[in-house]
């Protein structure tokens, strides 16, 4: 094989349209726009437009709202604590609390507080201390010869 013997898969490449260029194109003088009107100027953005009749998405109803005051946690699953235990990243000896959650690498930020769910398997007899857990969560510590206690959120004062 030589180099002018290279070429790209069938269909790997497309040419661009090269509008405008003359008649023999089979694209030229107005550039497959047609005649006059919005759509043959250039800068028009009529996406939703109704020619002046309401919009589809102005006529269907509202539905539904954000409450103001919701509070966020931040998600850990049992599997992944008892992963940072194993690779001694977490002491599973001591108490475990957000703090040292949040040290560890397993949550970035405590948000609202920490939320304990309980997808994957736990075996190391934890102390947890969190803002949040399921029940299964809880049943899953308990079986594990631990305990999860769940205690509600510290209320930091902001200034300002």
């Amino acid at each position: 094989m030589k180099l002018n013997e290279l070429s790209d898969n069938a269909g790997a490449t497309k040419k661009r349209k090269r509008v405008g260029r003359g008649p023999g194109s089979g694209t030229g003088k107005m550039g497959g726009r047609g005649i006059k009107g919005q759509k043959s100027r250039s800068g028009v953005a009529i996406n939703g437009y109704e020619g002046g009749q309401m919009p589809l998405y102005q006529r269907l109803p509202k539905r539904g709202f954000n409450k103001p005051n919701r509070k966020k946690f931040a998600v850990v699953n049992l599997g992944l604590i008892q992963k940072f235990i194993d690779a001694k990243k977490i002491d599973a000896k001591a108490a475990i609390t957000e703090d040292v959650l949040v040290e560890s690498g397993l949550v970035r930020r405590k948000l609202d507080g920490i939320r304990v769910l309980a997808k994957g398997e736990v075996t190391a007899k934890l102390d947890l201390t969190v803002t949040g857990a399921s029940k299964s969560a809880v049943e899953a510590v308990e079986k594990a010869g631990g305990s999860l206690t769940v205690a509600a959120p510290v209320a930091e004062t902001s200034e300002g």
